[in-house]
């Protein structure tokens, strides 16, 4: 993190303490990185598997249970061959009462001269096969189901909730189109989890916090509160709307990340939350210039490079150029910007030039072509405007 020296002490400080974190700034300058490098300073919980059993009387309300990680894949596959083993025993009975009715019939239709005891028998058999071949709902029900399964995931997740509804967010119900009958999905089948309980133990990123409306806040609230949360149907017209999950847990660290102006977007209580329980930063817009500011910057393209992996390298008198950029783009005297993003706009389009030349370096050449490629569109109209208004003098 280039620039940023105040922003990083003090999420490294949130982090290893698991406060949360509201970041607010211009776009491109880290916030983003800044959120998922806090996994590696996060003070880790115990990784759990979340498991979805039957429900009692109330087949729709869910039992949750959570394990050890790892131990959650084992339990589902005991309880899968306790449930194929009784299955096995149910039909194997049937099989056998089959051929009983069919024998007695059989023998009784002998000895009475009467074919009726005999299609009796063979109609009962036919029952009872079918009987024994239909799905059974409630057997397949009783199976439970892993919901979340951390045997093999990150220590500390990282979940980027950026721009999911609140169903993806919070957890939600699919719909059951049979809803009913022997075709009827189990209730836990159903059961989806968010964002929220899949960043359980770990970091939750939100960015573009103005995307969020303020019931989808609310409940987000109430999930970092209480450090749990009910899943529910979000749907009011779905047969899942009846089907509730217990509390899941939902142990996470909160990062939200927006510009200024979205701000007063933002919960007030959420912000309280945020601001009592955690640290609201301002990343910086732009740095000092001076050498060791400078060699980070070269640094910067070189890893630009190295990450696009498709244009070749700057020489010294090129990457100076994309320097002498960045004190333009920070508006400021003796100051080099942090909106990294357009530098490496501004990196791959002077590499993209120079591969189309066919060189094996960036020159200073490419890097002034460059510039007026990435021009944005309002500079674009501006220019064109002036071209425009020098044409019609001329004229």
């Amino acid at each position: 993190m280039i620039g940023q020296d105040r922003a990083v002490e003090i999420v490294r400080l949130a982090a290893r303490q698991r406060r949360s974190v509201l970041l607010l700034g211009e776009p491109g300058t880290g916030k983003s990185m800044l959120g998922r490098a806090m996994t590696e300073w996060v003070s880790p919980l115990p990784p759990v598997d979340v498991l979805l059993f039957p429900g009692g009387q109330n087949r729709y309300t869910i039992p949750v249970r959570t394990v050890p990680a790892g131990e959650g894949s084992a339990a589902v596959r005991r309880a899968g061959k306790l449930g194929r083993q009784q299955r096995l025993a149910r039909r194997l009975l049937l099989g056998l009462l089959m051929v009983a009715i069919f024998v007695v019939a059989g023998f009784t239709s002998w000895k009475e001269k009467e074919p009726l005891y005999l299609a009796t028998g063979l109609s009962l058999a036919l029952f009872l096969f079918w009987l024994g071949s239909r799905r059974d709902p409630l057997q397949t029900a009783a199976e439970p189901r892993l919901l979340i399964d951390r045997s093999k995931g990150e220590p500390v997740p990282f979940v980027d909730a950026t721009g999911l509804h609140a169903g993806g967010l919070l957890g939600d119900v699919r719909h059951d189109p049979y809803q009913s009958g022997k075709w009827a999905a189990s209730p836990q089948s159903l059961v989806e989890p968010g964002a929220i309980h899949l960043a359980h133990g770990g970091v939750l990123f939100i960015d573009e916090l103005a995307t969020l409306d303020q019931e989808t806040q609310q409940r987000l609230l109430t999930a970092f509160q209480e450090k749990e949360l009910t899943i529910s149907g979000r749907q009011a017209g779905s047969s899942g709307s009846m089907v509730r999950t217990e509390p899941v847990p939902c142990d996470f660290v909160l990062v939200v990340a927006g510009n200024l102006p979205d701000l007063e977007k933002l919960h007030p209580a959420l912000r309280s939350r945020i601001r009592g329980y955690g640290y609201e930063i301002v990343m910086a817009d732009s740095m000092e210039d001076n050498p060791a500011n400078r060699e980070k910057l070269a640094r910067f393209i070189a890893q630009e490079v190295e990450k696009d992996g498709r244009i070749p390298h700057f020489t010294r008198e090129a990457a100076e150029m994309v320097v002498e950029h960045a004190r333009g783009l920070a508006g400021k005297p003796h100051s080099l910007t942090t909106r990294f993003r357009e530098l490496g706009g501004l990196v791959r389009a002077a590499g993209d030039v120079a591969a189309a030349e066919g060189e094996d370096l960036v020159l200073p050449v490419h890097v002034e072509k460059a510039m007026v490629m990435v021009w944005t569109v309002e500079e674009q109209l501006q220019t064109a405007k002036r071209t425009m208004r020098k044409a019609v003098g001329k004229e």
